[in-house]
């Protein structure tokens, strides 16, 4: 037996998840080689449309840096949360929390529901502390469990329930119709909350895909004796916080006073309250400037002083390396999707959207949108930039159809969220954090992948039939 195959006292889904990960250790490639590939696939597919070989390099070229804002943003969001989870207060909570298990798929549980339902309040914070958790679970020396698939747990808020929660990109961009581009505000029109995160089919769902997201993650964890733990797998046990050492030198004392903290703290609360009031907590941390901002202040009053705040910055860069190298690739996808036309003027995703629109009728139509945009999703991992290629003519077919256009809205969403738990770009904060291999995880993400799609595709069906369509509301 390898080291990955199950033995007599694991389940069925452990069983398949260990063998799943014998396969992925020996062909997966690294996520940075998954990229590159992905990047060959949609370069030979423009080409095969006809778009000219200059012009695909092109879109390459252009749109290579066209996320450097988002990149940024998304390292951010792991510096920001790590700072807030590595503090004093949140390492005793995660600390606590990490007490809690009596056993490694217990533990695996654990990581996977606190990484689902941080999801639900906003995504970014998930695997950060979904990660900082696992590694806390692994340096028990009580406890046996199974660094891959807590990892894997860790990426379990971004591959489930993410996009239904309060920070979903596609229903914040629909519901402000000053974010709107003019095609998808004719199309599909304002549509409130209440039409799609709230909704009660919508709340249902993110409620059965927590409990079952989390119930695979316990029954697929190994046994003791098949568990490969960190020091196991070769992975160190990151340091703990340092004492603070005294003060030798005069210069030293204002990295140690709280003052310096204090006054940024001050100066950036006094730009978020008024924001916060305009815009209302949910609109306000819709937008990542703003969450990346609040993360950050709360950062500076949680570890409370300049020299505690730069160290945990410092413990944190590891885990944006692959997201500083691998979003740019993400933005040349799109934009050969979306930039190069061929001497018929159709992109890529353009014919995309029309052979699908084609292809629906009512009955099949949010089956064939979760099965489109989980696809899609493999290439253009983005929420809200692919909501913007896809919706004109998603909305489009829906008000043909008379398809309730909120639901369209969370079938999107649900959907969305699927490719994620198998494209190793949203598992690199998680991969960083904890010295991982998208290899380590695949395995056991793959046998959430499988559960999920054809639950995603049978819930969204059926609650889809419960409601009923209205024509969209365009702003005065």
């Amino acid at each position: 037996m390898t080291r990955s195959q199950g033995s007599a006292s694991d389940s069925l889904l452990s069983a398949f998840a260990q063998r799943t990960c014998a396969w992925s250790e020996r062909w997966f490639p690294d996520a940075f080689a998954f990229a590159i590939l992905a990047v060959a696939v949609v370069a030979a597919a423009a080409t095969g449309i006809g778009v000219a070989p200059l012009e695909v390099a092109r879109s390459f070229g252009s749109g290579f840096w066209s996320l450097i804002p988002f990149t940024m943003q998304m390292c951010f969001i792991v510096i920001g949360g790590f700072v807030v989870a590595d503090s004093p207060p949140v390492a005793r909570l995660v600390y606590r929390l990490a007490a809690l298990p009596r056993s490694g798929p217990a533990g695996i549980a654990l990581v996977a529901l606190t990484s689902i339902l941080v999801a639900l309040i906003h995504w970014g914070l998930s695997p950060v502390l979904g990660s900082l958790l696992a590694r806390e679970l692994a340096q028990r020396p009580d406890l046996r469990m199974d660094y891959r698939a807590a990892g894997a747990a860790a990426c379990l808020g971004s591959g489930s329930v993410w996009a239904l929660g309060l920070s979903s990109s596609a229903a914040q961009l629909q519901a402000n119709p000053g974010s709107m581009p003019a095609a998808l505000l004719h199309s599909g029109g304002v549509i409130p909350l209440r039409e799609t995160i709230f909704l009660w089919q919508s709340l249902l769902l993110a409620a059965l895909l927590a409990a079952i997201s989390a119930f695979v993650a316990w029954r697929s964890a190994p046994s003791d004796e098949r568990a490969l733990t960190a020091a196991q797998l070769g992975i160190a046990a990151p340091p703990r916080r340092k004492v603070a050492l005294a003060r030798t030198r005069p210069g030293e004392w204002l990295e140690w006073s709280p003052l310096p903290n204090l006054f940024l703290a001050l100066l950036g609360l006094l730009w978020l309250v008024p924001e916060v009031a305009a815009k209302g907590l949910i609109g306000a941390i819709s937008n990542l400037n703003t969450y990346n901002f609040m993360f950050l202040i709360l950062g500076l009053l949680l570890q409370w002083r300049p020299r505690a705040f730069l160290d945990s910055v410092t413990r944190s860069v590891p885990g944006v390396a692959g997201i500083l190298i691998q979003f740019p690739l993400l933005g040349a996808i799109a934009s050969m999707m979306t930039g190069g036309a061929n001497s018929n003027g159709h992109t890529l995703a353009g014919l995309l959207g029309t052979a699908f629109a084609s292809i629906t009728r009512h009955s099949t139509f949010p089956i064939a949108v979760t099965i489109y945009s989980a696809l899609l999703g493999l290439f253009v991992p983005s929420g809200g930039g692919k909501w913007i290629i896809e919706a004109p003519y998603l909305m489009h077919a829906a008000n043909v159809l008379h398809y309730h256009l909120g639901w369209v809205v969370q079938t999107y969403n649900a959907a969305e969220a699927l490719p994620n738990l198998i494209n190793p770009f949203w598992m690199l904060p998680v991969l960083g954090l904890l010295g991982l291999k998208a290899r380590d995880l695949i395995g056991f993400t793959f046998v959430q992948f499988l559960v999920n799609l054809p639950l995603v595709v049978l819930l969204l069906w059926l609650l889809g039939m419960t409601l009923n369509y209205h024509a969209p509301v365009l702003p005065p």
